[in-house]
């Protein structure tokens, strides 16, 4: 966006637009206070409209610190910083980043603290090696004419990259657009057919890394949920046999009381197909027949994803979790991972009991 023109508009322009574009993802640091904060305040505060104002504000304090500190030294000294367009420029570029992130398929919470619910247009994977392509060359490509220029003498007059950078921000444009019209003909054909004789109540396309026009299908029905890949060049949704179908589980004691827990809370709030399963710890031919539980939660719209996300044979997990429970049905903590990388973190406020 700097390049695209607001850097002719004022000093420290690109500085600023960068700071402010990459500022909301310092809710990573939550996770310094463990895995479930983090997870409850990932694209949290910081990835709101209000939190953007804010954040903008700092920004541009920051800017004009540094600014002060370098003895107010700038590379054109006839274009003055104009701060009040700065802080305007920081707020775009906040925006743009709550825009990125609700393009994909994990969503944001932009009315955040007034509202928790999540947001996501489901058109683009989470990172979207097509876009950051276009984007990439629109960088890279002024710099290989700068050189050519360089060695022919010929002189650039302001900065460079406008071209390039304007194209490269259509070309994203343009990527969302087509995305976004496969993504309409991928819901259309999950909603066209009955499964097992049942209607959807409720269905979902979520694209794949490395096919634009393969689509995870994910269908809810009154008594189960089916995963059906769908071919949006078709429309075609995979044939009957290919479909997998998984049932909605039991509710039992156990599973309420781990959506009880704080990992369960923020995970419910955030997943749009949730689903548990229930381990038995300790020997179940004994008395008592468990030492305790682990109730793992799964998003069903992550769960096709097994090439990413762990070995062969592995279960697929993709963005899980779980709570170990003990055989009285109180919170031990959470769980990550699995098999021989599976691990036991207590949750906030556990620490220490």
């Amino acid at each position: 966006m700097g390049r695209a023109g607001l850097n002719r508009k004022t000093a420290l322009a690109t500085l600023t637009l960068t700071l402010a574009a990459e500022a909301p993802d310092l809710d990573i640091l939550g996770r310094f206070r463990g895995p479930a904060f983090g997870f409850a305040h990932h694209r949290g505060f910081t990835h709101s409209f209000l939190g953007i104002v804010l954040m903008a504000a700092v920004v541009v304090g920051f800017v004009y610190l540094i600014w002060r500190l370098r003895g107010r030294r700038l590379k054109n000294p006839n274009l003055p910083p104009r701060w009040g367009l700065l802080f305007l420029y920081a707020c775009l570029a906040g925006l743009s980043h709550i825009l990125l992130d609700f393009t994909n398929n994990y969503g944001v919470r932009p009315f955040w603290p007034f509202s928790e619910k999540w947001y996501s247009w489901d058109i683009v994977f989470i990172f979207e090696p097509v876009m950051f392509t276009c984007l990439l060359l629109g960088l890279i490509v002024p710099s290989l004419f700068a050189l050519i220029d360089k060695e022919i003498g010929a002189r650039q007059r302001g900065p460079r990259g406008r071209v390039a950078a304007i194209v490269a921000l259509i070309a994203v444009v343009l990527l969302w657009t087509v995305r976004d019209y496969e993504h309409r003909r991928a819901v259309h054909a999950l909603e066209a057919r009955t499964y097992e004789g049942a209607d959807p109540e409720r269905v979902s396309a979520y694209p794949s890394l490395s096919d634009p026009f393969h689509w995870y299908g994910v269908v809810e029905t009154s008594n189960f949920f089916v995963l059906a890949p769908v071919d949006s060049l078709g429309p075609e949704v995979d044939p009957e046999d290919k479909l997998e179908i998984r049932y909605k589980p039991e509710e039992t004691p156990i599973t309420l009381a781990a959506k009880r827990s704080y990992l369960g809370r923020v995970y419910l709030d955030w997943a749009q197909y949730p689903v548990t399963q229930t381990e038995m710890l300790g020997s179940p031919g004994h008395d008592p027949p468990a030492s305790g539980y682990i109730v793992q939660f799964q998003d069903l719209r992550f769960v096709q994803l097994p090439s990413l996300f762990g070995r062969r044979g592995e279960p697929r997990r993709a963005l899980g979790a779980g709570v170990e429970l003990d055989r009285n049905l109180l919170v031990v903590g959470d769980v990550y991972g699995s098999g021989a990388n599976r691990a036991t973190v207590p949750e906030p406020g556990q620490q220490g009991k």
